[in-house]
């Protein structure tokens, strides 16, 4: 449908995202959906009747801007017990409406025109838009399969005097790769003696296997000095759908942080804020996650076990990329539109999450779900 007036497109180059297409296609067709990020499970029931209580008691209105107290303190407390790092509840902790809006917030905060944000490819979809949004210029830089390891000479030759900001993902979506001890120590020489500030998208954090400590940019204070870390309740507690997710920095980027959030959203539900920090206060629910979906990957792998699918290492996330170069020769996106028309299972290609890469034959399946989703989607899969 043609306008009457002029229109440029912020972005041209951008459409529906992946997620809403193979999530639609399933539920047209009414197949087991392995695609989009979410559970199939419920999440605690505490929670639910939490955020009720705090409704018929009245927290109804707008929260604080930054986020409602009790949950700032909340997160603070998480980071100083996990990751060894005390950040001011007050000025350092923002709570966003997703880690989505703070993943812009923070992009926006620091970086415009002329500036240059490193991402490393294959990304989620939100961070080039929101560099593009922001006015800078975002520079790519691949990951190497078939681990998705860091080439961290790329990553050097990347850095120009431009360079503003480089966006980190561990556990890492959509690949499952973590950060190791020796990926850090690269990062802290790299940015050591700039002003090159750090996006660490960490929102699966607490969703980590085989024994693996997540190497959080909060546990290395030469990092924290200079980066926004963005984190989500709903990974760690089942509910996407609430949106709720935090930025925590020092506070000169916090401040910077919060000019941008402020005219974002605003502020974020209060009821669930409140019902947030009660489920905080006991840290056990956190520790059990990374076990929880450590048996929901096992399981996974050895119901795919004997089928033309090859599996490629996940560290983290529950996500599980699967490579199909033993069953067809097809893009990925075709593949996995044709497995979802004819086997009823829906993943999603990686060619979305990449920018300058030829997509691999790979396709990424959550893991997420009742054990009998997996069962029945794995049952379609090994036919295949």
């Amino acid at each position: 449908m043609s306008v009457p007036f002029r229109l440029e497109s912020r972005l041209p180059r951008v459409g529906t995202t992946i997620f809403t297409v193979m999530s639609k296609l399933a539920t047209d067709l009414g197949a087991i959906n392995l695609s989009q990020g979410f559970p199939d499970f419920d999440c605690d029931p505490a929670l639910v009747d939490a955020v009720s209580r705090h409704m018929r008691e009245g927290r109804n209105q707008y929260a604080p801007m930054q986020g409602v107290p009790a949950l700032r303190q909340a997160i603070a407390g998480k980071y100083a017990a996990f990751h060894g790092h005390r950040y001011d509840p007050d000025s350092e902790v923002t709570v966003t409406s997703g880690g989505t809006e703070a993943i812009f917030d923070a992009v926006a905060a620091v970086a415009g025109t002329g500036d240059e944000v490193i991402v490393l490819e294959p990304c989620y979809d939100s961070y080039v838009p929101g560099i593009e949004l922001s006015g800078a210029t975002p520079v790519i830089v691949s990951l190497e399969l078939p681990d998705y390891a860091v080439n961290w000479d790329a990553l050097r030759a990347a850095v120009t005097p431009r360079t503003r900001v480089i966006i980190i993902n561990t556990p890492h979506n959509p690949t499952g790769a973590i950060l190791a001890a020796h990926d850090i120590e690269q990062l802290k020489a790299l940015v050591r003696g700039t002003d090159i500030l750090i996006v660490s998208d960490e929102v699966y954090e607490h969703i980590i296997f085989d024994g693996a400590q997540h190497e959080s940019m909060a546990r290395h204070a030469e990092l924290a000095e200079r980066s926004f870390i963005i984190g989500s309740f709903g990974k760690t507690f089942h509910i996407t759908g609430w949106k709720v997710g935090y930025a925590v920095a020092p506070a000169a980027l916090s401040a910077e942080l919060r000019k941008v959030h402020q005219f974002v959203t605003f502020s974020t539900n209060t009821p669930v804020q409140h019902a947030l920090a009660e489920m905080m206060a006991n840290p056990d629910g956190l520790r059990r996650l990374g076990p929880f979906y450590e048996a929901k990957r096992d399981l996974f792998l050895g119901l795919m076990d004997g089928s033309r699918f090859r599996p490629l290492p996940c560290r983290g996330s529950y996500f599980q990329l699967m490579d199909y170069s033993g069953i067809t020769n097809e893009a990925d996106g075709e593949f996995a539109v044709r497995l979802t028309r004819e086997h009823g299972v829906a993943s999603i290609p990686t060619s979305p999450f990449l920018y300058r890469s030829s997509a691999p034959k790979v396709l990424r399946f959550c893991f997420a779900k009742k054990d009998e989703t997996l069962e029945r989607a794995a049952e379609r899969l090994v036919r295949v």
